[in-house]
C-alpha cells in the first residue's frame, strides 16, 4: 500500500476532491430542491438524471477516448461539470436541474473511466488488488467528507455550488499534471442480458435490485430528510451514514465471501438491510434509529455489489468474467434510473416513510430470490469459485473490469499454490514415488 500511495497519491487526492464534489452537490440538491416547494416525485426525476447521464456515458466515452484522448477528453468533461455546478442555483427548475443532471452523470462517468485508466496503469500486477482498495477508501472518504460541507454556509446560497465547482477544479490538476504515461484503453465485449441471465439469473436479477437500492440512497436520501423535517445537521449525518457502513463493511463481507456459499451470505446480509429499512418505517420519528438503519443499509447493499459480481463470476471462464461484469453493470445501472422514480413517487403517496418502504421491498425481494435459486441449483465447486474484489456502484466500467484483473489473478495464484502443495506432497511420500497411480487413487 506504500507503494501505491507514493505513486498514485495525486490521482487519488484528485478522486477525492471529485468524490467530495460530487457527492456535496446530491446531497445539497435534495436540500435546495426541498426549500424551493419540489415535489418528491419531481426531485426523484432530478437524481434519476444522473444515472441515466453515466448509463450513456459508460457505453460512449470508450469512442470518445479513442478519437481524440484520454487528456482531452478528460479536460472537456470537466470543464463541463465545474459550468454545471454553478448553474444549479441560477436555474432553479425541475426540468433544467433534471438536464443539468444528466450531464453531470454523464461527465463524471466520463472523468471516471480517465482517472480508473490511469491507475490501472500505474500499478502493477503485484499492487493492482492495493491500488484498487485505496481507490475504493478515498472514494467513500469523500463522499462523507462532502455530507460534512453541508454545515459550513446556509444552503440558500451560492457558496455551496461554488465550492464543489473549486473542488472539481482543483481535482484535475494533480491528475493531468502526473507524469504517469496515458494508458491503453480497451472495450470489453459485454455479454447479452438473455446469456448473462442464462450463466447467472441471481447476478442479473440482484443487481437490477440493488441498482434501485443504491440510487435510493445516493440521490434521495438528502430528498428524504428534506420531506421528513430533519436539521441540517440531522440530513448531513443521515446520508454519511451510509456510506460510513459500507466503508466499515465492505473487505468484512468480501473475506467471508471467499469461505462460504455466496447465496447463503446474499440472503443473511440482504435481510440484514430489509429489516434495517423496515424498522426505519415503523420507528422513523427516532433519529437514533435513522441512522442506525443507514448504516446498515449501506453496509449491506455496496458490499452486495462486489459479491453478485463474484457470484457470477463463480459461472464464467476467466475470458468471460470481464464481459459478464460489463453487462452487470449495465442492467445495475438500468435499475439505478428506475429507483429515485419509484422512490420518488412512493414518496408521494406514502409520505417520506416510502423512500424505506421501497429500500424494504427490495432488499428482502433479493433475500427470497437468493433463496429461492438456493433450490434450483448446488453451490460452486469452492475450487471453481471466483475471489471477491471490492468495487462500487460509483464505478466505472474499468475500475470493474480492473477488480475482475485482480480477481483472476488471485484464483490463478491460489491455482498455482495448490498445484505446488500437490508436488510437495507427492516428493514427500515413498509411495507416490514409488506408486504414483496408488498414490493418486489414495488422495
Amino acid at each position: 500500500m506504500t507503494e501505491v500511495l507514493k505513486h498514485s497519491w495525486a490521482l487519488l487526492l484528485g478522486v477525492m476532491l471529485l468524490m467530495v464534489g460530487n457527492g456535496l452537490q446530491g446531497s445539497l440538491l435534495g436540500v435546495r430542491g426541498g426549500s424551493a416547494g419540489f415535489s418528491a416525485f419531481s426531485m426523484s426525476v432530478v437524481m434519476s438524471g444522473y444515472f441515466a447521464g453515466f448509463l450513456l456515458a459508460s457505453r460512449m466515452t470508450p469512442g470518445m477516448i479513442r478519437r481524440v484522448g484520454h487528456v482531452r477528453v478528460f479536460a472537456a468533461l470537466g470543464s463541463f461539470i465545474s459550468a454545471v455546478l454553478i448553474l444549479y442555483p441560477a436555474f432553479p427548475h425541475p426540468i433544467i436541474w433534471t438536464v443539468e443532471r444528466m450531464i453531470i452523470g454523464f461527465c463524471y462517468c466520463g472523468v471516471y473511466v480517465t482517472a480508473e485508466s490511469w491507475l490501472n496503469n500505474a500499478s502493477s500486477n503485484e499492487n493492482r488488488g492495493q491500488a484498487l482498495s485505496a481507490y475504493m477508501i478515498v472514494q467513500m472518504f469523500g463522499i462523507i467528507a462532502a455530507q460534512m460541507l453541508l454545515l459550513v454556509p446556509d444552503p440558500s446560497g451560492f457558496l455551496l455550488f461554488v465550492i464543489p465547482s473549486v473542488l472539481v477544479s482543483i481535482a484535475f490538476a494533480p491528475i493531468l499534471l502526473s507524469i504517469t504515461p496515458t494508458p491503453a484503453f480497451d472495450t470489453t465485449r459485454p455479454m447479452s442480458l438473455r446469456e448473462l441471465y442464462t450463466v447467472s439469473p441471481l447476478g442479473m436479477v440482484g443487481m437490477f435490485l440493488l441498482g434501485g437500492v443504491f440510487a435510493s440512497q445516493f440521490g434521495m436520501a438528502a430528498v428524504y430528510g428534506s420531506e421528513a423535517g430533519l436539521s441540517l445537521g440531522q440530513i448531513s449525518t443521515f446520508v454519511a451514514a451510509f456510506y460510513v457502513g459500507a466503508l466499515v463493511t465492505q473487505y468484512p463481507l468480501g473475506w467471508l465471501s471467499d469461505r462460504m456459499d455466496r447465496r447463503v451470505l446474499v440472503v443473511i446480509v440482504a435481510l440484514v438491510g430489509g429489516l434495517a429499512a423496515a424498522a426505519a418505517v415503523s420507528l422513523s420519528g427516532h433519529f437514533t434509529v435513522l441512522l442506525a438503519a443507514a448504516f446498515l443499509v449501506g453496509g449491506a447493499s455496496n458490499p452486495l455489489y462486489s459479491i453478485l459480481i463474484a457470484h457470477t463470476n463463480d459461472y464464467l471462464g476467466t475470458d468471460r468474467m470481464a464481459a459478464g461484469s460489463a453487462g452487470l453493470l449495465f442492467i445495475n445501472g438500468l435499475g439505478a434510473i428506475a429507483g429515485p422514480l419509484i422512490s420518488g413517487y412512493a414518496m408521494e403517496t406514502m409520505g417520506p416513510g416510502g423512500f424505506f418502504v421501497l429500500i424494504a421491498a427490495l432488499m428482502l425481494g433479493l433475500t427470497a430470490y437468493a433463496g429461492w435459486r438456493m433450490t434450483r441449483r448446488p453451490a460452486p465447486e469452492s475450487d471453481d469459485a471466483a475471489s471477491v474484489t471490492a468495487v462500487g456502484p460509483v464505478s466505472s466500467p474499468v475500475a470493474v473490469e480492473v477488480a475482475q484483473e485482480v480477481a483472476i489473478e488471485a484464483q490463478e495464484a491460489a491455482e498455482a499454490e495448490a498445484v505446488e502443495a500437490a508436488k510437495l506432497d507427492v516428493d514427500s511420500d515413498p509411495i507416490a514415488r514409488r506408486m504414483p497411480k496408488f498414490w493418486s487413487l489414495r488422495k
